[in-house]
């Protein structure tokens, strides 16, 4: 029989610590809830320990979710894994995930602790799991970069006191595939056959995917890793590459996932609206350009015989033949039918905000595309509360006028209209808003617009990051008039801004909290 690959998604943990990519509570429940639907086989929903809203947040994610198991990360500290379990205890499939690092680097500048210390909290930790969680998953931080005998011996600890996955994090890129195919082999004949060996892979050095495809070779049956590849630093293994990697390569690696592939791209779409972290267009699988042929000669094979150069059916992973689906003259019904083959589930509620946004889009728009549809049911769902809103803009700019924009906004209940000029239309509009909302001191960190669909009616997508005191944050919003879009988006961006300081804020006191208990 052929292998099963578990797939552990971390899209909600680690992929959340992409700076300015953190989720509200809704947000969390609507990625797990896809994920669910998609077949994830474990869901990391967060770090409960961090702050009490962390821990509610895991907790709403638990009872939300119904196939998968839901894994909560904490440290061998009993203070963390009580938090974890509590966060977890009342989910269909519970899961403790924790870890200690293990290379000497960490152990001499962070734990400040000795080899035999670490065994003690593996044997510790990892025991307190197993007294109130079937399942516990020990991960040794810095795995790669640890001596490879010590490794094993901490490994064996945590199999020994019944660890029922151990994983080894490659958590800061250093490993290469030849390496981590040692590795993963020597665990694999630690642990024996009873656990499950586990590959967490860092993209630092590009190699997030080759290494996590490396460690099923040499007999790890889990992967960890995010959608799009988001996370810290340059990301985590994108789940997609490597689920499609082990289809289409069936032949080579002999292993199968429950993953419908069919879901990935709308999974990928999700995590694009909700964190504001733009799909590259040649990114691979989910890419605009992943299934797109320029040049003639590719045309033409692909015209005679699509696998002349496309090694996956484009269908395979959401991508549908047709891209006209809509117009004005279409009902409520057929607008559902066809969210639901774009793997949306709306509830009646949901409908109805939708379709009355889908028939003022067809005032603007003649035709209306699958892209189109994504922006419709991703605008405004899921975000924070609006501390900040828009009431009105109006705007002019021609050829030797000066740029001018007057909006009207409302900050915790406060209304103010401002005026102001800019270098265009655009720049007009952020800065009336910004002196309307009095937050002189937020830059714009970045700004990316992009038409979604095609014509001269296309609608645009906006994109902008704000920054202030080191806190970083992203809106986005979609209109046919982009100036529009990028006011929608820029006050998108200050409410999550604001979002993120009260919840950084609660972070920093539990982790003083945290530090004030030291070690358990």
């Amino acid at each position: 029989m052929t292998e099963h690959v578990r797939i552990f998604d971390t899209t909600l943990r680690d992929g959340e610590q992409s700076p300015g990519a953190t989720m509200t509570l809704e947000e969390k429940i609507r990625m797990a809830r896809r994920l669910d639907a998609m077949g994830v086989d474990v869901i990391e929903a967060g770090f409960p320990v961090a702050s009490p809203g962390e821990l509610d947040a895991v907790r709403t994610v638990a009872s939300a979710v119904e196939r998968a198991e839901i894994a909560a990360l904490c440290r061998t500290r009993a203070g963390d894994i009580q938090a974890a379990w509590e966060a977890v205890r009342h989910a269909a499939k519970p899961r403790l995930h924790v870890f200690i690092a293990t290379s000497d680097i960490h152990l001499e500048h962070k734990l400040r602790m000795t080899r035999a210390q670490v065994l003690g909290e593996v044997r510790r930790g990892v025991a307190m799991c197993r007294e109130v969680c079937d399942v516990v998953e020990f991960s040794a931080e810095d795995a790669t970069r640890t001596d490879l005998d010590f490794l094993c011996d901490v490994f064996a600890v945590a199999a020994e006191m019944g660890a029922t996955v151990v994983n080894v994090p490659d958590t800061v890129g250093y490993t290469m595939p030849t390496e981590y195919d040692r590795i993963i082999r020597r665990v694999v004949q630690t642990v024996g056959p009873d656990v499950v060996v586990s590959a967490h892979c860092h993209n630092d050095l590009g190699l997030a995917v080759a290494n996590s495809l490396a460690a099923i070779a040499a007999g790890a049956r889990q992967i960890e890793g995010c959608i799009n590849g988001i996370g810290e630093r340059a990301g985590n293994a994108a789940i997609e590459e490597v689920v499609m990697a082990l289809r289409t390569r069936r032949d080579l690696m002999g292993v199968t996932t429950h993953l419908d592939t069919t879901q990935l791209l709308a999974a990928s779409r999700m995590v694009s609206e909700i964190t504001g972290l733009a799909v590259q267009p040649n990114k691979a699988v989910v890419g605009r350009n992943a299934f797109a042929h320029e040049a003639g000669i590719h045309q033409h094979g692909v015209l005679n015989h699509t696998e002349t150069y496309e090694i996956m059916k484009p269908e395979d992973v959401g991508w549908t033949a047709s891209n006209l689906v809509l117009g004005k003259h279409s009902g409520k019904h057929a607008l559902r039918s066809r969210l639901q083959e774009l793997g949306f589930d709306p509830s009646d509620s949901e409908m109805t905000i939708v379709f009355d946004r889908f028939k003022r889009l067809c005032d603007r728009k003649k035709d209306i595309y699958e892209e189109d549809l994504y922006a419709l049911v991703a605008r405004g769902d899921g975000g924070p509360a609006a501390i900040v809103a828009l009431d009105a803009l109006t705007f002019h700019s021609g050829v030797d006028v000066e740029p001018e924009a007057t909006a009207t906004v409302t900050v915790h209940g406060e209304t103010a209209t401002v005026t102001s000029t800019g270098d265009g239309p655009i720049h007009a509009a952020l800065e009336a808003i910004r002196q309307a909302a009095d937050v002189d001191d937020v830059t714009v960190e970045q700004f990316h617009a992009d038409a979604i669909t095609r014509g001269s009616d296309a609608m645009g997508k906006v994109n902008v990051r704000v920054r202030r005191a080191g806190v970083a944050a992203h809106g986005q919003s979609t209109h046919t008039d982009t100036v529009v879009a990028a006011a929608q988006a820029f006050v998108d961006a200050l409410n999550h801004l604001l979002f993120l300081e009260g919840r950084i804020e609660s972070f920093r006191t539990a982790g003083v909290r945290a530090m004030a208990g030291g070690a358990a």
